[in-house]
């Protein structure tokens, strides 16, 4: 086992070290050869004299280095490296594995590489010492995130995957059921339901790290298959409640993390007023030069419409489990001026991206049924998709609401990438392809057969 990484060697001054990592480069100069050895804390240039040099080492060969740590002459000092005031005098080599030639450059940026290649070889591709610091940064963000809500009485509760399909707004993915043939689960595209059953029962501040899922089409913002939010809900609050809660949250992460934010507070429009001022409910709030900075720019929308209006009737703009705001329950039970009615909803922007959103929750079974109906869903297709919540709420639901903010985008923003996929490890691709594994990919008939299921494309 390796006892540290390259970073700590400046403080190693004339120790003898052992290390551990892959030959970023090696160069021959008469007598002596160089390799920048790397792991995944940084570079430092090894010198291998005579006794060594029977061994031929190759760009990315997995190396052990023996050697004492000595500060480079001072003409030779490389000051745009962390360790370029030092170097390894190596005493011993061994290669622990040799490469064979790369199918992809992994020392670049990766930008100019397709990404179907960079996709099919990520664990190469994840070499790269931009990709380890996004996935690094990414650790430390969700940890950050995690230790301010466990501060603040939060419970993190795992909720299901294998779910049933609830309509949210996307396809769901389906899984076959073997106990019982014939029946699905569904991924779940959100765990809305669950954490509203949680606050039936009584945990009062709900949050996790949470595995999503949605069969919709990929973009540079959104990935395909999955993606990971933080899941938050709280009992006894209100919409400004939930909004201060996370905007403190936010703040108080971007800070201990040195990423720089526009406006402290967030700034509050409706969405009346974003749609006048800037013609779409997702704007950019920068100038130029904070966008060459890449400070992060925050802004709440609230005041949406509950409803919109479809070529057979009515929808939710958001998601049907939202409450009206308490001007317009009355509305809303008696069904009548529809288009008018506002909901809690409330949205959270970022860069030009929406982030996150949320709502507070109806809570009376009633309310909730009345929402299906302006849907116009039967009363048997009410009790077949939302018969388990409606009646949970019938069971002293408190008043509750929450959000859900989408690690991803944030990530994609805070480190300036413009595709998500480069903040994921192993990303799908853009036409639903897993990394590095084949799937989807064919099942023998055997299994389809045990699963009661044929193929009729």
């Amino acid at each position: 086992m390796k006892h540290f990484f390259i970073s700590e060697l400046t403080e190693k001054i004339n120790q003898e070290v052992k290390l551990y990592g892959w030959a970023q480069s090696v160069r021959k100069h008469k007598e002596v050869i160089f390799v920048d050895l790397r792991d995944r804390s940084g570079v430092v240039q090894v010198v291998i004299t005579k006794a060594n040099q029977e061994i031929n080492i190759n760009q990315e060969d997995v190396l052990y280095i023996k050697g004492k740590v000595k500060n480079r002459p001072g003409n030779f000092v490389n000051k745009n490296l962390p360790t370029g005031s030092i170097e390894v005098e190596a005493s011993e080599v061994k290669i622990l594995n040799h490469t064979r030639p790369l199918p992809l450059q992994v020392n670049t940026s990766g930008y100019e590489i397709n990404e179907e290649i960079r996709l099919k070889y990520r664990f190469l591709d994840l070499r790269r010492p931009r990709l380890f610091r996004n996935l690094q940064f990414r650790c430390r963000f969700i940890q950050t995130i995690r230790e301010f809500f466990l501060e603040k009485g939060f419970i993190e509760v795992e909720t299901p995957i294998l779910s049933e399909a609830t309509p949210e707004g996307a396809r769901d993915f389906i899984v076959p059921s073997r106990l019982q043939p014939g029946n699905f689960y569904a991924l779940p595209q959100s765990p809305q339901q669950y954490k509203q059953l949680l606050m039936v029962a009584g945990i009062e501040r709900y949050f996790q790290i949470a595995r999503c899922f949605r069969d919709e089409d990929p973009r540079a913002d959104r990935a395909y298959g999955e993606f990971t939010q933080l899941d938050v809900e709280i009992s006894f609050v209100s919409r400004d409640e939930v909004m201060k809660m996370i905007e403190t949250m936010i703040i108080e992460v971007y800070e201990k993390l040195k990423i720089p934010i526009k406006e402290k507070p967030f700034p509050i429009f409706t969405y009346q007023q974003t749609m006048r001022k800037f013609g779409a409910d997702k704007f950019d709030l920068r100038t130029e030069k904070e966008k060459e900075k890449n400070i992060q720019a925050f802004a709440w929308i609230i005041d949406f419409p509950f409803f919109k209006k479809t070529n057979t009737g009515w929808t939710f703009t958001h998601n049907p489990f939202s409450s009206p705001k308490p001007e317009f329950m009355e509305d809303l039970l008696t069904k009548r001026n529809i288009n008018e009615i506002l909901t809690t909803q409330y949205d959270l922007v970022c860069n030009g991206y929406e982030v996150g959103g949320g709502s507070i929750r109806n809570h009376h079974p009633e309310a909730l049924k009345a929402v299906f109906e302006i849907m116009g869903l039967s009363k048997d297709e009410i009790e077949s998709k939302f018969g388990h919540i409606i009646d949970a709420l019938g069971y002293g639901a408190p008043p509750h609401g929450g959000i859900a903010l989408g690690i991803d985008r944030l990530l994609a923003c805070v480190l300036n990438e413009k595709n998500v996929r480069e903040v994921i490890a192993m990303p799908m691709t853009s036409g639903g392809k897993t990394s590095v594994m084949n799937a989807p990919s064919p099942v023998d008939e055997e299994k389809l057969k045990e699963l009661g299921i044929r193929i009729s494309v």
